[in-house]
């Protein structure tokens, strides 16, 4: 067991998921926390097909999951001490809002939002076409009045338009550990 207890890193089928090992993960080993990650199914299927997910397992010395385990089966993770979404794709953040949890993924970190005492960090990587969306406004409320801890806004992660979107690089990795940081302490 870390110092720190477990942080099960989450990540979705957004852009810069490509860069959860070395944004997210190595410096979350760094600063103490064991490490369990989970992904959607479609991040599972990014990061299998570049490798990630080997590397993923032989930093953490955990499976990565992306699919749920049938029953009996033992849990391939230990217990979750905070959980960071990162990033959370507009679909992920719409359907946490919700309470929809269609996959491992999602089930984990619905679980999570309804289990008191268990804090949730949520890095929303959109651009601004998701963020003008009806819903969305309502979705991020939904989950500040949950206790979620947001990452977001334009200090954090400025909003641009789809054709200018960039690639994963310059991430707020630092924020979203900062913020597990506050929720933890």
């Amino acid at each position: 067991m870390s110092k720190r207890g477990v942080l099960g890193v989450v990540g979705s089928a957004a852009g810069g998921v490509e860069t959860l090992r070395t944004g997210l993960v190595e410096p979350a080993l760094e600063r103490g926390w064991q490490v369990a990650v989970t992904l959607t199914p479609t991040a599972g299927q990014w990061l299998r097909a570049n490798g990630e997910v080997e590397l993923l397992e032989q930093l953490t010395g955990l499976p990565v999951r992306d699919q749920p385990r049938t029953p009996g089966e033992a849990r391939p993770h230990p217990a979750v001490d905070c959980y960071a979404v990162a990033p959370a794709s507009a679909n992920m953040v719409a359907k946490l809002a919700t309470g929809l949890m269609d996959n491992q993924a999602l089930t984990q970190v619905g679980e999570a939002i309804g289990t008191l005492d268990l804090p949730v960090v949520v890095f929303p990587r959109v651009n601004a076409a998701h963020a003008r969306h009806p819903a969305w406004e309502r979705h991020i409320g939904d989950l500040r009045r949950a206790g979620v801890h947001l990452v977001y806004g334009p200090e954090v992660w400025p909003l641009r338009e789809p054709r200018e979107a960039p690639a994963g690089r310059g991430l707020p990795w630092t924020a979203v550990l900062d913020a597990v940081d506050a929720a933890t302490s």
